[in-house]
């Protein structure tokens, strides 16, 4: 006795809920997937993909906060990551968008043809881990998140939030109110990609600019950088003081 085909579970993600409920009508006419969620944010979405696990995610790029490329970055991270489709207005963002990897990238209004086709392609890559998608670069702007596997579940911290970037052995360490969180970004990557947000202090140490609370002297006779939010404070090496006073001084 056959049985039915698995039905692809599918999470769609626009920030526009006429376009979710078109996608959601292609969807049915197509006839092979579930729609399990809607995320009208990439924040959201990241939080549809761990409670309902989808195979695919349909993922508009365009979106308030947290754009489409910045979350799928994120959820590439995740051991068993879902295929993500791009589906978009814009045609601007296709050559990061095959950078990094994805399955398809869809023009809007998408036809039933080309969503059917990607929804094969995505299936067929779905659970896998997109390594190259997790490795691509971030864009001009820089992430709103930085983010990490813990106990198999993505966490996200606003880079706003962010107080200092802690090289300490094999991970950085982000220090942010909301304790401490480690990463796998490499903390030259990191300054690359927040220039002119965080300042390096240290050789093991980049600290947010718009937190710093001053200079103080430690017990050794050198100094910290003290930072608003948290009770710590961190060193700042001596080949590297002269340049965080003058940006101290402005």
């Amino acid at each position: 006795m056959s049985t039915a085909p698995r039905r692809i579970r599918v999470l769609v993600v626009d920030d526009e809920p006429l376009a979710r409920q078109r996608l959601r009508a292609l969807l049915e006419d197509i006839g092979t997937s579930t729609v399990v969620a809607e995320a009208g944010t990439g924040q959201d979405a990241i939080a549809a993909v761990a409670q309902e696990r989808p195979d695919v995610v349909l993922l508009d790029i365009r979106m308030p906060g947290m754009d489409g490329l910045e979350a799928a970055r994120h959820l590439a991270a995740l051991p068993a990551a879902p295929a993500v489709v791009f589906t978009t207005a814009y045609g601007d963002h296709a050559l990061a968008a095959f950078q990094a990897n994805a399955v398809a990238y869809l023009l809007k209004p998408v036809r039933q043809d080309q969503l059917a086709q990607a929804l094969e392609r995505a299936a067929a890559l779905s659970g896998t881990r997109l390594e190259a998608l997790a490795a691509a670069g971030h864009g001009d702007g820089g992430r709103t998140h930085v983010s990490a596997v813990i106990g198999g579940n993505l966490r996200l911290v606003p880079v706003a939030e962010v107080r200092c970037f802690l090289a300490e052995q094999k991970y950085v360490t982000v220090i942010w109110p909301g304790g401490d969180v480690p990463i796998e970004d490499p903390l030259k990557a990191l300054e690359d990609e927040f220039a002119g947000r965080f300042l390096r202090i240290h050789r093991n140490a980049l600290i947010a600019v718009a937190h710093v609370d001053g200079l103080v002297r430690s017990p050794d006779g050198g100094w910290r950088v003290a930072l608003r939010g948290i009770d710590r404070q961190f060193p700042v090496s001596r080949r590297l003081l002269a340049g965080v006073r003058k940006w101290l001084r402005g």
